[in-house]
């Protein structure tokens, strides 16, 4: 099954992240999350944690925070660069460094929240 990131639950959720709304972005994504099989479920699940990550935050819970983001980058690790029509090496990329400056206790946070950005799918004919 393909990601469709552009109506649904996904997309909605793909709106509420791009808000900052973190827990209506997971409670979208868990709704279609439930409905996946593999390897997008684990892929989604990936995602679902890195927003319960920063719901976490918010809540001044850095240690759960870092924890569910090294979860969620343990999955993305299994993906390839771009899954499911998501830029995923950037994804990564940005996921570590929160990692990193949770786990160092560093007070300067970075810029932005990981982005979850949809490429354009690939032309077929």
């Amino acid at each position: 099954m393909s990601l469709d990131w552009k109506c649904g639950a996904l997309a909605d959720g793909l709106s509420c992240y791009g808000k900052t709304e973190f827990f209506e972005a997971h409670e979208h994504w868990e709704s279609a999350w439930l409905q996946l099989e593999e390897p997008e479920k684990s892929f989604l699940q990936a995602l679902i944690q890195i927003t319960a990550a920063f719901h976490h935050l918010r809540a001044g819970n850095k240690v759960g925070a870092a924890s569910l983001l090294r979860r969620a980058l343990r999955r993305l690790e299994q993906c390839s660069a771009c899954f499911g029509e998501i830029a995923v090496a950037t994804l990564r990329d940005e996921v570590r460094e929160w990692v990193r400056v949770l786990e160092i206790g560093n007070s300067t946070m970075p810029a932005g929240f990981p982005r979850i950005c949809p490429t354009e799918p690939p032309e077929t004919g």
